[in-house]
């Protein structure tokens, strides 16, 4: 038999009697009338008197095309939760797909208990009706206010990989994934098909995706729904799926094949769980998936004003928005949500009929109210060894050289080891590069696509492994906000300039956060999002241009404050306070921005701590203004902006050694706003004892200096602050090359002094001279060697 003959043998069975059928088929019918009221209606739910013009919303801004087909997958994922007491989730990737969720949560008693307004009678279900996609109230994507969602769909691509990370040591877990076929054309979506290499059947749970081809995006044809079929399942054959296909339009037989493909599928994946279990080797199965051909607007009217509508582009979103002014769409509305017969789904004080509720899973086995779509429910908190014992020794200040990131991999290694079924580190194919690769003592890259011999001669690959990597910016951070939307822990971390790569993943993901922080309160606390980012902008001596782009945090202060946090620590003990710190907290995303290469080191970890604490702080050992008025504050944030203001503030300590001068280091990039605009952020008194209310502030700055301007511009002393930082300016070039070339190096930090503290500006000449010098000097050394100056390269901090 041939594998497309396989693939659809099953749908040909009749697994459902004949009450089974029409009881499916009621539900089904009832979540639609649902989906159209929510949508439409207002007022007179139950229609117990013909529509007016009075009942119908004023704003219609519903989607229709894809919540039948929603609620039939929902429909029939719960006959099989129900008769195998199977743990399953859903994730609705079809965009603005709300009504095909909401519908069904509200069928099953989970909605009104979460939200008692919203009770299972006509007032509570007219209550349910008008919220939806209307002011103050839910928006049309499944947002963090419905039950039993990880996901929204707000923007297209991220259902699949999120649906992977909660499958990700959650062995008992079915996660079924409705993959809009429009969204099937994203990049991370297609991606994402690849996740299917990295689940370990052994271990973790099983995810079903369900490709949704309707046919039509909002105004266009889709591409996998206009190819031939022997294409479209050698496409999914490839990418190691066993697909099976159901198609077709009516509700009978779609039910049956629906009903007897899920019978297959499921045995399959109890079969493959069970001999993964004993056999005790975990290979990579051939997954099964579904791909559902429905049309677009399934159930909904076939035709408006001689325009084809069900099957067409235009049931995308309202199939008609004239209702309150024209009589013929108000009649039509009315025979389409009396066609669902809504008097035999719902008793006269409008609670779905005893015959259909039973046919809901009980308790938190419904689909809406399963716990691990809140995952903080389950969440527990890391067992995290204690990061003092991973601190460098730092015997002298500025004079011992380590390499930052690596004590954090080993700190990482034993984070690991200690939640062996909770906690994972995900990176594109770098984790060696960020030295990070300590991880791999305790736990290898899970991999589970072919293994070749000379794997075993440093691959650090392994079916068990706990490592994620993939190149794939975007499938990596969609598996880890699965993994701790559903009650887990993760770190990431990638190159610093390519983190842009998912700039708008984490959009949605602070969003997300702030909806669920500030607005959802059923909602638990879930562990934060970390991001390392290393290989920095300062450090890119080989790469050039492309890999200079300190600019992700800029785009993190956008977005709300009560749930995003940039810290910039100098050194490694400052980094391991910055990591302990972040993998304790909840409901934020923790950016962190720490180079892999080796620099100075310049606090003991008890100093680290105590900066850390603070968020900016004094540096005493690089000042000279104590107990007295500084005549210039040197400011820092960032370890190469570190070290080249400190270099500056020795010349300045030996060449003018009657300057004031107050050091100033920053770890918490959000002290550089009020505590009026952010939690972490100053009062003005704080930062006007630490920057002054009148004096200079040289302000060396590891990203685009623009942004601390930004941050602090409502502070007195904002007039006075003078920000360097990258200015796009660099390619191949050495380290103090490119530190001159954008002004963040120590001879043009000690130019700025002099220029802005007055009594300097003709005294200190000669020491000007000697600066602009020097600049010329290191740049016709490194475009003749190719390296900086030895006395450049292995600086210390005089003390």
């Amino acid at each position: 038999m041939t594998k497309q003959a396989s693939s659809r043998a099953t749908t040909q069975q009749s697994p459902l009697d004949k009450d089974e059928l029409r009881r499916i088929d009621a539900w089904w019918r009832a979540s639609n009338y649902l989906s159209v009221g929510m949508i439409y209606l207002r007022d007179n739910p139950l229609l117990r008197e013909p529509l007016k013009v009075e009942h119908v919303k004023h704003r219609l801004l519903g989607h229709w095309g894809a919540s039948p087909a929603l609620s039939f997958v929902w429909a029939h994922l719960n006959r099989v939760i129900k008769r195998d007491d199977q743990d399953v989730i859903f994730m609705a990737g079809p965009g603005h797909g709300a009504p095909g969720v909401l519908g069904p949560a509200y069928l099953e008693g989970t909605y009104s208990e979460v939200y008692p307004d919203k009770s299972e009678d006509a007032e509570g279900m007219g209550k349910f009706f008008k919220q939806f996609s209307f002011p103050g109230h839910i928006g049309s994507h499944v947002t963090p206010e419905t039950p039993g969602s990880i996901h929204e769909g707000g923007e297209l691509g991220y259902s699949l990989s999120h649906a992977y990370g909660a499958a990700l040591d959650n062995p008992d877990l079915v996660v079924a994934c409705v993959v809009g076929d429009g969204e099937a054309e994203t990049g991370p979506l297609a991606t994402a098909w690849h996740s299917n290499k990295f689940i370990n059947p052994a271990r973790d749970g099983a995810v079903l995706p369900i490709l949704n081809l309707n046919g039509y995006k909002i105004a266009n044809p889709t591409i996998l729904a206009r190819i031939k079929h022997e294409e479209l399942e050698a496409l999914f054959v490839g990418y190691g799926y066993k697909p099976y296909f159901v198609e077709g339009s009516d509700p009978a037989e779609m039910h049956q094949k629906m009903a007897a493909t899920l019978d297959t599928i499921f045995a399959e994946l109890r079969d493959i769980r069970e001999k993964a279990g004993v056999s005790g080797r975990a290979e990579r199965p051939r997954w099964p998936m579904i791909v559902l051909r429905t049309p677009k607007g399934w159930s909904g009217p076939k035709e408006i004003r001689g325009h084809k509508v069900e099957g067409s582009w235009r049931s995308h979103q309202v199939p008609f928005s004239d209702v309150r002014e024209n009589p013929a769409s108000l009649e039509l509305l009315e025979s389409w949500m009396r066609g669902y017969r809504p008097e035999e789904l719902f008793d006269a004080g409008g609670r779905l009929v005893p015959e259909l509720r039973a046919l809901a899973p009980l308790g938190p086995r419904r689909i809406s109210a399963n716990p691990i779509a809140n995952g903080g429910l389950l969440r527990r908190e890391l067992k995290l060894p204690d990061f003092r014992d991973y601190a460098v020794d730092v015997h002298e200040a500025g004079k011992v050289l380590h390499e930052n990131t690596r004590p954090l991999g080993e700190f990482l290694r034993d984070t690991m080891r200690n939640n062996m079924s909770s906690f994972r580190v995900f990176g594109p194919d770098e984790t060696a590069s960020n030295r990070l690769q300590a991880v791999y003592e305790v736990s290898k890259k899970v991999w589970m696509a072919d293994l070749l011999p000379e794997d075993a001669d440093g691959g650090e690959l392994a079916r068990d492994g706990r490592v994620m990597e993939m190149l794939s910016e975007h499938t990596l951070m969609g598996w880890l906000e699965g993994y701790l939307l559903s009650g887990r822990h993760g770190f990431f971390h990638t190159y610093e300039a390519f983190a842009h790569v998912v700039d708008s993943m984490f959009n949605q993901h602070a969003k997300w956060l702030d909806i669920c922080k500030n607005h959802v309160p059923w909602r638990a606390s879930v562990a934060s999002e970390n991001i390392l980012l290393s290989s920095t902008v300062w450090r890119q001596d080989h790469n050039g241009f492309s890999h200079q782009d300190p600019g992700f945090i800029d785009l993190v202060t956008n977005k709300s404050p009560s749930v995003t946090r940039v810290y910039l620590p100098p050194d490694a003990n400052t980094l391991l306070a910055v990591a302990d710190a972040c993998l304790r907290s909840t409901d934020c995303i923790n950016v962190i921005v720490a180079d892999k290469q080796k620099h100075l080191q310049f606090m003991s970890i008890d100093e680290a701590i105590a900066h850390c604490a603070k968020g900016v702080g004094i540096w005493r050992r690089a000042s000279s203004d104590e107990g007295d008025e500084p005549d210039v504050v040197m400011a820092a944030c960032g370890d190469v902006a570190t070290q080249e203001a400190l270099a500056a503030t020795a010349i300045l300590r030996e060449r003018v050694p009657d300057l004031k001068l107050r050091f100033v280091n920053v770890v918490d990039l959000f002290k550089m706003q009020p505590a009026s605009e952010h939690p972490h952020g100053s009062t003005d008194r704080e930062f006007d004892s630490l920057f002054t209310r009148d004096k200079p502030v040289i302000f060396n700055f590891h990203g685009y200096p623009w942004l601390i301007h930004k941050l602090a511009y409502r502070f007195c002393n904002h007039e006075h602050l003078h920000v360097r930082g990258y200015k796009e300016k660099g390619n191949i070039n050495t380290p103090m090359e490119l530190a001159i070339l954008n002004q963040v190096d120590r001879f043009n930090l000690v130019i700025d002094v002099l220029d802005r503290v007055p009594r300097l500006q003709s005294r200190a000449a000669h020491l000007r001279e000697d600066m602009k010098n020097a600049i010329i000097d290191n740049l016709n050394y490194a475009h003749t060697h190719g390296t900086d100056r030895a006395e450049i390269a292995n600086w210390v901090w005089p003390g």
